[in-house]
């Protein structure tokens, strides 16, 4: 009666073997290459994701004392706004993805919304005209590279998101899906009506026949090809994109229930029920999930590129650090960063700013400056993307839950309430974007009755408390202000 929840990610893939109680019984995963051809530009090979996804499932059976036969289902879950072609028939992919964090369509933005076309855009999908977003990715390809294009239109080629590939491949390319909380991220979905726009086709010249059906996020949805996928036939049952299924992780089901994913980027999303919230703030509107009665649940969101990502530049870029688990004691030998401001700008800003010509940048060094200031000074500047995010919130908070990789971090938790001045709510299973996904996938094949059921799998690990001491928010609010500052340092860096 187990679920087996994988999580397509941006750097890599996890699986995850969840039990009734809420529990990881089992977890494999598995990273796949980054590939940047130009300054800016973000690539996936979709068959290193694919190669990526059997190796993680695999040594998750590998790990688990359970069997085949006590999976019930599986629950996919994935990094938005990530665009792939592949053929309908060999599932093979003519060209690498167009990753979301890719910047490549910032001209093709400025002209579109030039020609007048973005409150209208705005209006139906709740976006904005940004190269976050999936539609203009297609505009570049039909533009850039018009061959592949051709075979889109003469059907040969599927257009989709990360779920709706990795669905093909398990089913041998038997099902082309998606769920509203991918394709409402496209700029091809009308919010409000809940399914593909003609108009907004029309416009990113788009065919809608190669886009995906869309699918409620938890039912029977398709089914596993064994031949395909590790000898495994079992329904896929639950999709969501990752911040959603965070979202419903983290129990969110209520109206102003709030949550932060600490991920490659950070993602504040509230619940707004029934109802399309519109923010003037730079905040999205976006679908949630779709029940299979067809109700619709939307969020807000406050969409931030790059923070757990920065922690890995560190890493892998700068080589300053030999883990992300680190960080925490190397930030803690220092009081402060001593003035020293990072903006994580590396691939442009999201909310509230949205400015993809923006840059990284690293303000107030000194001779006296240390890696240990520059890794607080990271730790600092996620806390204060989020800050930037929540002061635009309709409705303040009382508290944050967080989750994904980096809210193990203790002392980027206690930053976080300290600079929010609420509590902020770590749960004991971090990885909820897996787990929203098993707990669609459990919802859809019996393993729970219902979302109060899931509520009860909910347990709190820690709970940070803001230190409202005057010489910490002193402190505080002036490394705020000059973060601030640093940001308007960071704009409209590039052509």
């Amino acid at each position: 009666m187990s679920i087996l929840a994988i999580d397509a990610g941006t750097t890599g893939v996890t699986a995850l073997v969840v039990t009734p109680a809420g529990t990881i019984a089992a977890r494999g995963y598995q990273e796949f290459r980054q590939h940047f051809p130009k300054p800016g530009w973000v690539e996936h090979a979709p068959e290193e994701i694919w190669q990526a996804t059997l190796e993680a499932v695999r040594d998750c059976l590998t790990d688990w004392d359970g069997s085949k036969e006590d999976l019930k289902g599986i629950g996919i879950t994935n990094q938005r706004e990530t665009v792939l072609l592949w053929d309908r028939e060999t599932l093979g992919s003519p060209r690498r993805a167009i990753v979301w964090q890719d910047r490549r369509t910032a001209d093709i933005c400025r002209r579109l919304r030039d020609e007048g076309h973005e409150d209208r855009v705005t209006e139906l999908t709740g976006l904005r005209l940004d190269p976050y977003f999936s539609g203009t990715k297609l505009v570049w390809l039909a533009e850039n590279e018009p061959n592949t294009w051709a075979l889109v239109g003469e059907g040969r080629y599927a257009i989709g998101t990360v779920d709706s590939y990795l669905v093909a491949r398990m089913t041998r390319g038997t099902w082309h899906i998606t769920d509203v909380s991918n394709a409402c991220r496209t700029l091809l979905f009308d919010l409000e009506s809940g399914g593909w726009s003609q108009e907004l086709c029309d416009l990113f010249g788009v065919p809608m026949d190669a886009l995906p059906e869309i699918v409620p996020n938890w039912g029977e949805l398709a089914t596993t090809d064994p031949k395909s996928f590790l000898d495994l036939e079992l329904p896929v049952a639950g999709i969501a994109g990752d911040q959603q299924s965070a979202l419903f992780g983290q129990t969110c089901f209520d109206v102003g229930d709030s949550k932060c994913t600490f991920g490659t980027g950070s993602f504040i999303l509230t619940n707004t029920g029934t109802e399309v919230v519109r923010s003037d703030a730079g905040l999205l509107s976006t679908a949630a999930w779709k029940a299979p009665d067809g109700d619709l649940t939307y969020a807000l969101e406050g969409a931030i590129f790059v923070t757990g990502a920065a922690v890995q530049w560190l890493r892998d870029g700068l080589q300053i650090v030999g883990s992300a688990a680190e960080t925490a004691a190397i930030a803690a030998t220092v009081h402060s960063s001593d003035g020293v401001v990072f903006v994580p700008a590396l691939t442009g800003l999201g909310a509230p700013h949205w400015d993809p010509h923006a840059r990284g940048t690293i303000l107030g060094i000194t001779r006296g400056t240390t890696r240990a200031h520059l890794v607080r000074a990271t730790l600092e500047a996620i806390t204060f993307e989020v800050r930037d995010v929540t002061d635009t919130m309709p409705t303040q908070l009382t508290s944050l839950m967080v989750d994904g990789g980096a809210a193990a971090n203790d002392l980027l938790c206690q930053l976080q309430a300290d600079l929010l001045g609420v509590p902020v709510q770590r749960p004991k299973i971090v990885e909820t974007t897996a787990l929203g996904a098993a707990f669609m996938a459990g919802l859809g094949t019996g393993v729970w009755d219902s979302t109060e059921d899931l509520r009860e799998t909910w347990q709190l690990d820690r709970e940070f408390t803001p230190d409202e001491s005057d010489d910490v928010q002193e402190r505080t609010d002036a490394a705020y202000a000059l973060w601030r500052k640093g940001v308007e340092r960071s704009r409209d860096w590039t052509e």
